[in-house]
């Protein structure tokens, strides 16, 4: 259920600023708490002891997916579902009931091996067990944000994730031709997302509580941690309830690409 809440979660420039970059940040969108109590259950599930650093012998462990309360918490603010009203369209998402996947991310000299340029496909994986071959279409039907959650401090050398500004409109471009059935990852990955290799690089940095708000078609990418202390984020989609509203952000910014 949506809640209600005086003003707009997001200001005019914010929304414009989303349909041309492709995202948007969002300081203390849930609560430092809610950050606090989450990554005590994911330490616990790491195996790894947080005050022991010669305990983090992986660049990269991948946990999810996470339903407690903390994590609810976190997901389901009124600041966020009033941001997601705004960009997707009032009654056109579902609540988050499920936190996603967590790479968390600890300092290594070693290669994590995930580090590629690409973008979050979203459908053609039932009973499919080759992600490259699962796919986006222009509609990102199945997909209607990517969102990313930071539940510890993340700087500039602590593995934020790359952002490619203004991407989002350089994958609804490839896209605009291959109909319903759009493209694959492989299919899009074949040139190394040359396409997009012009645009800004931006840092997924802040504190903990941070949350950005991404459209479907941007380009990203991890790093590998340079920092001192592991990072704590989840990369849950925001799912769709239908199809986007045709005078949402999402896809006004799909049409602006395509002008």
């Amino acid at each position: 259920m949506t809640h209600q809440h005086a003003a707009p979660a997001l200001t005019e420039a914010q929304i414009e600023q989303f349909i041309t970059t492709g995202f948007i940040r969002i300081d203390d969108a849930f609560a430092r708490d809610a950050a606090d109590e989450a990554r005590a259950l994911l330490w616990h599930d790491t195996g790894c002891n947080p005050e022991r650093p010669e305990t983090w012998t992986k660049p990269v462990i991948r946990l999810g997916m996470y339903s407690a309360e903390p994590f609810l918490r976190a997901a389901n603010t009124p600041l966020l579902h009033g941001a997601f009203d705004q960009l997707i369209g009032k009654d056109r998402w579902l609540p988050c009931r499920s936190m996603g996947t967590f790479p968390i991310r600890f300092p290594s000299p070693d290669d994590p091996g995930d580090t590629g340029w690409h973008v979050d496909v979203s459908f053609g994986f039932e009973d499919n067990a080759d992600f490259m071959s699962w796919r986006v279409n222009l509609a990102s039907k199945g997909r209607a944000l990517l969102m990313l959650f930071l539940f510890s401090d993340v700087g500039d050398d602590d593995a934020p994730t790359r952002i490619r500004a203004g991407s989002h409109h350089d994958i609804a471009r490839q896209l605009a031709s291959a109909g319903e059935e759009g493209l694959t990852l492989r299919d899009l990955a074949s040139d190394g997302f040359a396409s997009s290799a012009h645009r800004p690089e931006v840092l997924a940095t802040g504190r903990a509580g941070t949350v950005y708000l991404c459209h479907p078609f941007v380009v990203h990418a991890a790093q590998p941690h340079r920092g001192r202390e592991p990072r704590f984020l989840a990369q849950p989609p925001l799912l769709p309830r239908g199809a986007l509203a045709p005078d949402c952000p999402v896809a006004r910014a799909i049409r602006q690409a395509l002008i």
